[in-house]
């Protein structure tokens, strides 16, 4: 027997409903029921004080889906490592690297049960590439790169997707040791992704919002600034056009989505 979100009793009974949790927060703003009322006011609250928040969800993901575009296309990567996947959407990593290249295998990392179940049921691969979905903290890197290997190949280039989720890494000094260990696990010609809030764009609403996410119990987020977050890409080439609002990363004339600054940066970056 399931409930109403499709979760079984005793991955239910592993979920602290009562308290905000990233995942199902970004859901509620991106359209999902994939939430509960925690996130839903979390969400609401963080909205009176910052209305655009739903827009940075949406530019997010359309960085995403860009991002992903140019390195299954121009850039030839058929493998992606997306750490703090989030519960699944429209245009998902797999879905856009196989939409371009069917033979790409992803691996998934998330520590939310309510994510890893979602994942298993709708992340499906085409018959060509591969999907699979590994429980974790960020924080854990030794097991991610071990558990990924079982489906990619280090000896070959592979995309890590690092977007939305460095900024629960508060500690700095603990966030650059997380990013080097990855990068340093990948073959030369692999690339970094990564995403993260900060206060350079609508700041006095982004330092209350995180003030009351902090207060709520939620698992702390940190914000960064531009250089912050390029530093996360030292040693690595910096693609054009650099760390910018994630909307102003190489968008689309044709389909030109979110173009209003918001408060999330992003880059990429290629290991040479």
């Amino acid at each position: 027997m399931t409930d109403s979100h499709g979760l079984d009793p005793e991955v239910r009974a592993s979920l602290n409903t009562e308290v905000a949790h990233s995942a199902r927060l970004w859901n509620f703003l991106l359209g999902g029921k994939d939430n509960f009322a925690a996130d839903r006011a979390a969400a609401e609250y963080a909205l009176a004080l910052m209305p655009e928040l739903v827009q940075s969800a949406r530019a997010n993901r359309e960085f995403l889906g860009r991002a992903v575009r140019h390195l299954a296309g121009e850039a030839g990567i058929r493998q992606f490592l997306d750490i703090g996947t989030g519960l699944p959407t429209a245009d998902n990593t797999h879905e856009v690297a196989q939409g371009v290249a069917p033979q790409s295998r992803i691996v998934y990392v998330d520590n939310d049960p309510m994510v890893l179940v979602h994942a298993r049921a709708l992340l499906n691969s085409t018959s060509e590439g591969a999907t699979d979905y590994i429980d974790a903290d960020i924080r854990d890197t030794g097991r991610i790169l071990e558990e990924a290997r079982g489906t990619l190949d280090f000896g070959q280039p592979i995309a890590i997707m690092l977007l939305g989720i460095l900024n629960f890494v508060v500690d700095d000094a603990e966030a650059f040791e997380v990013v080097r260990t990855l990068v340093d696990a990948v073959p030369p010609g692999s690339y970094l992704v990564i995403s993260h809030p900060t206060k350079e764009v609508n700041g006095a609403a982004v330092e209350q919002s995180m003030k009351q996410w902090n207060e709520s119990g939620a698992a702390p987020i940190v914000a960064r600034g531009r250089d912050e977050i390029a530093s996360f890409f030292t040693g690595l080439e910096l693609l054009d056009p650099g760390v910018v609002t994630c909307s102003a990363w190489r968008p689309d004339p044709a389909h030109p989505g979110i173009t209003d600054k918001v408060s999330e940066f992003a880059g990429v970056g290629r290991k040479n």
